[in-house]
Formats: structure tokens, C-alpha cells, sequence
């Protein structure tokens, strides 16, 4: 999300390079340009005046440490004030007993509040609470429909110990605007059934406009009042910068919200609303929406977001991801296979398939320190990797285990059942093949062996780990015409 605003970032602390003190002039020559940085990324004014003044204080007359550049030592500083500036962080969500604990989403059209519902259903259910959703939202087409799918497919998902249950009432939109309390005498049914039903939380979805207005507020206030829920949560979307900032200011100030969701966190956006909406706002930001699947969602953490934003990575993040996605058993079972030599294409698709459940690979990439910079001019096709495993697929499990078997004619089967080209199914098998040779022949190396046979492999065509790269119809890391443009200046 802020890959444009860490490029500026950099760009101002790199002319810090190579001077022995950080002097009031050359730290206001950067933070200059740090201010400029953030009002590009659609950043509050007054945020970013006040951010840039204490920077300065807190540089002021500083001795360079002498492990650290100048420019080192002001990455931390400015890094220090973006954690206070995005924090302190309330990841607290309040729970009662007995239940029903009631949350109330609430936000403009077009925020993201329905798919946070079904998130947020998601997250309670897979920490063992029973989770009841009610569509209050009786303005927008369909809303009750929309919101009574996603919550089907939350409950379909095998994921978590909890329930989750739908409530509507799609009869009472014909009601809305004819008279008055309509939604909030469905929110008072709803938590009468969420009691009755024994569930843990309640979370309400409620309507939203276009834009901020007294009748919406009104219908909110009104619908506060009758439930007094416990947790009143924001859906903020994070593309659409400052106006999103000053919807939350108005929504705030009627309805006091205990914290803000960003949606779209995942988007190539500027970031400003991020850097903003909790000092404008005065709520802690307690998730953020990293993708479109149900379990998207993720508690926000100052320090992690300040880091990502100065291309430091997040690679606790990543720790998290693999502990919640990868198979511990599966994964030894896996490493202990290709240490003797005994992988097969079934162990690749099952590897494959819990790498890719933690998220997009760009993604999960670019929590690494310095690789999200260098991903900016790289697109990652997703759609290369469902090829491969429609390939795998079209195998027969004796093929699978038994690579070396698959001659031109199964090959062509192969081709035809995947909807494959037959050069990438020949491709793929080689490559495979050649990796087995391989790691049989390390089983009983030393370090020095395997090192120069890992780089035989590489030079052999295979991606890294000695996994197949299997490009098919362009390589599935691809450079961007404005990267290829680069390398053509440099020749």
C-alpha cells in the first residue's frame, strides 16, 4: 500500500548519506522533502506539519551513532514518530457475559462494510465465539441478500471452533422510509434472537449514504440508543484518502466510535488515510482488510505499519501468516523428503498449496526488508501458478509420485485434460526430473556439495529452493514495461 510514499522516504534520507552530523540545515532539507512525500500521499496538512516539527526537534544536534549514517539515524527517528503518530494501538474488543456482546459496523457506501462483516464473523468464529449478523441495512438494493451470502460462505468455512449465523428481515425494505424506526426495530429483533440462539457477539450492518448526512446520523444515533452496543466500529476505505479522514471525523463526533477498520489496505494507494484518520479522528485503528478472502483481516500494529511504510518489511507479520497457514507436520515431512531425495510432484502441490494459502505471493514477499522496493517495476501473474496446478492435477497419482514415467503420450493427455500447451507439460517434467536427480545426489553431500549443486540447479533452469520455475506464456516473474525501459537506458 505505501510502496510510493517508502520510495519518497528513501529517496530524502539517501541525501543524508555520508555526512558525520545531523545539522538543522540538511535534516530540514530532508524533511522537506519527507513533507512533501506525505502530502503526495494525500496526508492531513496539519498532521503532517506537526509530524515534520517533531521530527526536526528530535534530530536537532543528534551525534550520529557510529554503527549508523545519517541517514540511518533519521530513518529511526522518523520511525519513533510514525509509531506514535498511528498509535498508541487498542486491538481490545470488548466482550460481555452473558452474551449477546453487540458490535455496530457502520460507514459510508461503498466503505466495505458488508465483506468486514462477514470478516469480522470470521475472526470471532475462528477464536471459538459464536457470531450472529444482522442486516440493518434496508436502503441498498439487495443489501440483505448480499450480506446473507457472504455470511453462508463465512459458516461453509471449515475454519474455527465458532458458528456464525445470518439474520434479515429482507421484508422490512419496503417499509424503510415510510416510517420511522424501521432498522432499529430489526436491530432490537436481531439481539432478541442472538440471545435466544445463546451466541457470544452480535454484529450489526448497518446503512450508510454517499455521502455524510443528519438523516443517516439520526438513523445511527437512533439505533445507539435502543441497543447501546459495546464496540461501535468504523469502516474506513483506505483508497479514498482525505475524504475518507473527514467522514470519520463526522462520523466520530455523533456516535463517539470506539475504532476504525481501514478496508482496502491491500490496495496501491497512497496511504494517506492510514497516517491520518487517528489523529484526526481520535480512535485507535484496531484491523485492517488485506485482501478478499473471509480471513483478510488482520489487527493493526503501529510498528509493523511504520516499518512497511519505511521499506523495513514486517517479517513478524510473515511469522504470523506461516504459524496460522503452514502445517508444521507437513512441512518437516516435506523438507525430510527432499533431504533424502524422495520428493514427488503430490508433495510440490501440497508445499505449493500452503505457501499460496497465506496470501498473494507479491504480498507475501514484500514483508520482507527490502524486498518490497525492489518489487515495485515486478508483476507477479498468480494465474502462472493455477496452470501448474491444473497441470499436477491432470496427473494420475501413480504419475505424480512416479515423474519419470510420463512419456510424450501421457504428456499429451496431460496437456489436453489441464487445457495446457504440450511444451509446458514437457517443460514441467524435465524440470521436476532434474530436480529429483539432484537432491538424490545431495542425500549424502557435505555442505560444499550441496551448495555447487544447488548451483548447478539454478543454472539449470530451476526457481529458487530448486522448485521448478515453469515460466509458460512468459515468465511467471514479470518486469513491467517501465522496468524494461530502465534496463534499456543502462545498456
Amino acid at each position: 500500500m505505501f510502496d510510493r510514499l517508502s520510495d519518497s522516504l528513501s529517496s530524502a534520507f539517501r541525501n543524508l548519506t555520508g555526512r558525520g552530523r545531523i545539522s538543522e540545515s540538511n535534516v530540514r532539507e530532508a524533511m522537506a522533502e519527507v513533507r512533501t512525500a506525505l502530502l503526495e500521499a494525500d496526508v492531513n496538512l496539519e498532521v503532517v506539519d506537526r509530524f515534520c516539527e517533531d521530527c526536526v526537534q528530535d534530530a536537532l544536534g543528534r551525534e550520529v551513532t557510529k554503527s549508523l549514517e545519517p541517514g540511518q539515524e533519521m530513518v529511526g527517528i522518523v520511525h519513533r514518530r510514525l509509531v506514535e503518530l498511528l498509535g498508541p494501538v487498542d486491538r481490545h474488543i470488548t466482550l460481555v457475559e452473558p452474551g449477546p456482546t453487540v458490535v455496530m459496523l457502520c460507514g459510508l457506501q461503498g466503505s466495505g462494510k458488508t465483506t468486514t462483516c462477514g470478516k469480522l464473523a470470521a475472526w470471532f468464529k475462528k477464536r471459538g465465539q459464536s457470531v450472529m449478523v444482522a442486516a440493518a441495512d434496508l436502503q441498498r438494493p439487495a443489501a440483505v441478500e448480499q450480506l446473507q451470502t457472504v455470511i453462508e460462505g463465512v459458516s461453509a468455512e471449515g475454519t474455527g471452533p465458532g458458528r456464525v449465523a445470518f439474520y434479515g428481515e429482507p421484508d422490512k425494505c419496503a417499509e424503510y422510509g415510510k416510517a420511522v424506526g424501521v432498522a432499529v426495530g430489526v436491530c432490537q429483533r436481531a439481539f432478541a434472537a442472538a440471545r435466544q440462539g445463546k451466541f457470544d457477539v452480535l454484529v450489526l450492518d448497518t446503512a450508510g449514504r454517499l455521502h455524510v448526512n443528519d438523516e443517516l446520523m439520526r438513523e445511527l444515533e437512533a439505533v445507539d440508543r435502543a441497543l447501546e452496543p459495546h464496540n461501535i466500529l468504523l469502516v474506513v476505505d483506505a483508497m479514498t484518502g482525505q475524504d475518507a479522514v473527514q467522514s470519520a471525523k463526522a462520523f466520530h463526533a455523533r456516535l463517539k466510535v470506539d475504532g476504525i477498520v481501514l478496508s482496502k489496505f491491500d490496495s496501491d494507494t497512497r496511504g494517506g488515510a492510514a497516517l491520518s484518520v487517528k489523529t484526526v479522528t481520535g480512535a485507535p485503528i484496531k484491523f485492517v482488510g488485506t485482501g478478499e478472502r473471509f480471513d483478510a483481516l488482520e489487527e493493526f500494529h503501529a510498528d509493523r505499519a511504520a516499518g512497511r511504510i519505511l521499506g523495513m518489511g514486517d517479517v513478524v507479520s510473515l511469522v504470523e501468516k506461516a504459524q496460522a497457514e503452514v502445517n508444521e507436520a507437513e512441512a518437516e515431512e516435506a523438507a525430510a523428503k527432499m533431504a533424502k531425495g524422495q520428493f514427488t510432484l503430490q508433495d510440490f502441490l501440497k508445499q505449493m498449496r500452503m505457501i499460496r494459502r497465506m496470501g498473494p505471493m507479491k504480498q507475501i514477499l514484500g514483508l520482507l526488508p527490502g524486498v518490497g522496493g525492489m518489487l515495485k517495476d515486478v508483476d507477479i501473474d498468480e494465474r502462472q501458478i493455477d496452470r501448474m496446478e491444473a497441470i499436477i492435477l491432470s496427473m494420475t497419482p501413480r504419475e505424480r509420485d512416479k515423474v519419470g514415467i510420463i512419456d510424450r503420450s501421457r504428456q499429451k493427455r496431460i496437456a489436453a485434460g489441464s487445457g495446457a500447451k504440450l511444451d509446458d507439460v514437457s517443460r514441467l517434467v524435465k524440470q521436476f526430473e532434474l530436480m529429483q536427480k539432484m537432491t538424490q545426489q545431495m542425500a549424502g553431500m557435505g555442505a560444499m556439495g550441496k551448495a555447487r549443486a544447488m548451483q548447478e540447479l539454478s543454472r539449470a533452469g530451476s526457481g529458487p529452493g530448486g522448485m521448478p520455475a515453469f515460466p509458460m506464456r512468459g515468465s511467471t516473474v514479470t518486469e513491467s514495461p517501465k522496468a524494461r525501459f530502465k534496463q534499456r537506458k543502462k545498456r
